[in-house]
């Protein structure tokens, strides 16, 4: 497929949503890192399906099942192109990145651990990447132990090295901190552990609408995300993970579909990816999540990285030239995430007064309340761009920071 040029107002124009007023101001949506609004290309998809082919999948001998399930299984593929997976049946859905960190550790950890073995994930993780390893290594007696962040945000790679021995047994970390934008250095850090031995999880919510991942190049274990955060629909994950790990892990949920046979007697499993996916699935989201890559793949995604980065670059410039405000998380590598606070006001106050202005940021400690705990902070206000947003919204951001000044200090 040929790309085409980057252009961000025609790209505006494919984003219904984008074009409203909000408190009788033009919307300004930066709130990309919590989710990422949605194509009529998808919306059109999720409409189609429901109008025409709705019905459940693989089981029905009629048209419409048939129809359901050829597009619902071509998503299955296109999301395993998205990651250069081995197979299709690599990829699993789930409810979203927390379910597919949840799968892992239920049915992996069960598995795998026992007491004396360490679990280690980084002091910034969303709460996502830490709760599921807390319950897990709580059930089988295992320890769950943070890397160390350093004041600006960077994981400690000398702490980590020196943390790893024979007993972690496996290592899970963001691709990207939601809370700061930090881009961790995954690649070392698969390496370094894979040398003792451990397994590595990784966390790509935040990465995913960024850039290419090629989770063979990664050689992770496991790699997950959320359609959400992709332009796609909300209430669907995926979880990618190496073949023989999939096939040795143990179901995580019983129910229709992950069997083989059922008797009184005993159950037999069904093969992968349906082995891990009981029930009825989310067969308009997967549907919606294809159509996401389909549009996504349909830019140049190269450029529209660049569009985010220099509007990052513009955000911050701006940023450090207004006084009272204080960035944090200034690593050298970020996505485009600027995450700050006013002096002398409450992020969630600097929150409200945007909004009054049209102006869509998080507030708050953005499910990552450890970090926030470490820097003696309760939170930040988090502006997060896509390439659908413009400099002249950033403009409109920092007009409204210095109103919002006015009433707060």
């Amino acid at each position: 497929m040929t790309n085409a040029p980057f252009d961000v107002e025609k790209i505006r124009a494919d984003f219904p949503i984008l074009h409203q007023q909000v408190n009788g101001q033009p919307l300004v949506y930066l709130d990309n890192a919590a989710t990422t609004q949605k194509p009529n290309a998808v919306i059109d998809a999720i409409s189609y399906y429901y109008r025409t082919d709705n019905s459940n999948v693989h089981r029905g001998a009629h048209a419409l099942a048939d129809r359901a399930t050829v597009k619902f299984e071509a998503a299955r593929e296109k999301v395993a192109q998205f990651l250069n997976a081995p197979a299709a049946k690599q990829i699993i859905w789930t409810r979203g990145t927390t379910e597919s960190i949840n799968l892992v550790a239920a049915s992996w950890g069960k598995s795998n651990l026992q007491p004396g073995d360490r679990i280690l994930v980084s002091a910034m993780e969303h709460h996502a990447n830490i709760v599921p390893w807390q319950l897990i290594a709580l059930a089988t007696g295992a320890t769950l132990e943070p890397i160390p962040v350093d004041a600006n945000g960077n994981i400690n790679m000398l702490a980590f090295d020196a943390m790893l021995d024979a007993h972690v047994k496996m290592v899970a970390v963001g691709h990207v901190s939601n809370a700061m934008g930090t881009i961790n250095p995954i690649e070392k850090i698969i390496t370094l552990a894979h040398a003792v031995g451990a397994r590595v999880l990784i966390d790509g919510a935040q990465a995913v609408s960024h850039w290419a991942v090629d989770v063979q190049k990664l050689n992770c274990d496991f790699y997950v995300f959320s359609a959400h955060k992709l332009f796609g629909p909300t209430g669907l994950g995926v979880l990618y993970g190496k073949e023989d790990l999939l096939n040795s892990m143990p179901p995580y949920q019983g129910g229709g579909e992950m069997i083989e046979t059922v008797s009184f007697a005993g159950t037999t499993f069904n093969q992968l990816p349906y082995k891990f996916e009981a029930g009825t699935p989310d067969i308009a989201g997967a549907i919606g999540l294809g159509a996401a890559i389909d549009y996504l793949q349909s830019l140049d995604r190269i450029a529209a990285a660049e569009h985010e980065q220099a509007l990052l670059a513009y955000a911050e410039q701006k940023a450090r030239a207004t006084e009272g405000l204080t960035l944090v998380g200034t690593a050298h590598h970020k996505t485009s995430v600027m995450s700050f606070l006013i002096d002398g006001a409450h992020p969630a106050d600097v929150g409200v007064l945007l909004d009054k202005q049209g102006i869509a940021v998080r507030t708050g400690n953005h499910c990552a309340q450890p970090i926030m705990d470490q820097f003696g902070i309760p939170g930040t206000v988090r502006a997060s761009f896509s390439f659908y947003n413009t400099f002249a919204e950033v403009d409109r951001l920092f007009v409204a920071i210095e109103k919002a000044k006015t009433f707060l200090i």
